[in-house]
């Protein structure tokens, strides 16, 4: 529960803030808050592997497009904003 200890050490006014969002985010996604935090870990896990990243300041934001043909449909889309620090040549091509 590494997402529980970051909580912790922050005010309470920040961590209801950091709570309403994430069940924002998980409300218009169609899944939990803990999938949510899962994917977020995960994804920094996976981008840390290629590059140095700021993680406490990665944000995944779903929202719902209308699909350009016309239909009204909407799908989940998953936005990523992750603060790169540095990016390392190892392994590139």
């Amino acid at each position: 529960m590494r997402w529980f200890s970051r909580v912790c050490t922050r005010r309470s006014g920040e961590t209801a803030k950091m709570r309403l969002k994430l069940l924002l985010v998980s409300d218009k996604a169609g899944c939990s808050p803990e999938m949510i935090l899962m994917m977020r870990d995960d994804v920094i896990h996976v981008i840390s592997k290629y590059m140095e990243i700021e993680k406490d300041k990665v944000r995944i934001q779903v929202e719902r497009e209308e699909l350009s043909s016309g239909t009204g449909q909407a799908l989940p889309v998953l936005h990523a904003n992750i603060p790169i620090r540095s990016m390392s040549n190892k392994g590139l091509y």
